[in-house]
């Protein structure tokens, strides 16, 4: 073969596997960029966000989690309004317009923790389907960022409670406190032990039928006596309801109640009878007439009392002038001899005189 065709030959071969090359990488880069609907047609739809989160061209659009377009274009929108800074472009397959009703919500979601983003369309409910060019709405998931944020303090919530966690294991482990002196603290141990032990000879003298706690379990005769006292405590109650002795009496004649209603209705109107002013206790409570006479005779009283205390009168010299007092004490003295001598001859004071004139 010629060199001329040799080397024909030889390009032709390059140049197939350079177009076999080619096609197997533009196949694998479609392949990864996600563009299955390479052959498929597509319209464009629009929504509008405050903050595009992270959001870049070409990341996949899907609905209600199946893929369904791609993201043409992420801007800022000329609007001032706050909600609307930012418009995406959405590029969705055209046979996937009748899945999408108009009332269908656009929102932001991450595909996985390391924050890859991409737009999930909620389906609506309307059966009026959306259609090409129109506006989506958008409902703004919770930031990426604030979800780590709050993540983060979560974790130094817990590093701060299993080191608290530790400290308590640590005083456990070096048999301080409560606890850690009931697992290390051999004294507590012969201690429980000790009471245990305790506590079996006195489960075993109980089971032997010895003491008074023993007996009350074991003795017969005690469960009789118990017995013999509830019959008589029953024999008691019924004499009560049959209305036998002073208290059945008290529970169930019906006399005796007619007796106390009288006597409280008596006291009712006793009480009655003292607020109208009746009866000397009432005029007493009532009467300001005979308050005010009770009041001058106090006064009178106690200016009488004033006077004898001050040595007015015969009675206040009697009780203030000491002389007085001495002279009647001395004169009380000898009338005391004159009776004793009169009792002891009384002769001597009756004596009967007669004379002639």
């Amino acid at each position: 073969m010629p060199a001329s065709k040799k080397v024909a030959w030889a390009q032709l071969k390059v140049g197939v596997v350079a177009l076999v090359a080619l096609i197997i990488m533009a196949t694998l880069i479609f392949l990864i960029t996600g563009s299955q609907g390479f052959f498929r047609d597509s319209v464009k739809l629009y929504t509008y966000l405050s903050d595009s989160q992270g959001l870049t061209n070409g990341v996949e659009v899907r609905v209600n989690g199946i893929l369904a377009g791609k993201v043409n274009k992420v801007e800022l929108a000329p609007g001032a309004d706050p909600a609307r800074f930012v418009t995406v472009e959405i590029q969705v397959f055209e046979d996937f317009l009748k899945n999408i009703p108009e009332d269908s919500i656009a929102t932001i979601t991450s595909d996985n923790v390391l924050g890859s983003k991409f737009i999930n369309i909620k389906k609506g409910k309307r059966p009026v389907q959306i259609k090409a060019g129109a506006e989506l709405k958008s409902l703004e998931p919770r930031a990426f960022e604030a979800v780590v944020e709050s993540g983060n303090r979560l974790l130094v919530e817990l590093e701060s409670m299993l080191k608290r966690v530790d400290n308590i294991i640590g005083v456990v482990e070096r048999g301080e406190g409560s606890i850690g002196k009931l697992i290390y603290d051999d004294q507590l141990y012969a201690n429980l032990n000790g009471t245990a032990s305790e506590s079996r000879k006195l489960v075993a003298q109980l089971n032997s039928g010895k003491g008074s706690i023993s007996k009350l379990l074991y003795d017969d005769a005690l469960v009789g006596d118990i017995q013999k006292m509830l019959a008589r405590v029953d024999r008691v109650v019924e004499n009560l309801e049959q209305g036998q002795g002073t208290m059945g009496k008290l529970l169930k004649d019906t006399t005796l109640h007619d007796d106390l209603r009288k006597l409280l209705n008596e006291f009712r109107q006793i009480a009655a009878d003292l607020n109208a002013g009746k009866g000397s206790a009432g005029k007493l409570l009532k009467d300001d007439a005979l308050v005010k006479k009770i009041d001058g005779t106090i006064a009178r009283v106690d200016k009488l009392l004033d006077g004898v205390s001050q040595g007015k009168g015969t009675l206040g010299q009697l009780v203030v002038n000491q002389q007085l007092y001495d002279t009647l004490n001395g004169t009380m003295r000898e009338m005391n001899g004159f009776m004793k001598d009169f009792r002891a001859n009384p002769k001597k004071f009756l004596s009967i005189k007669l004379g002639l004139f």
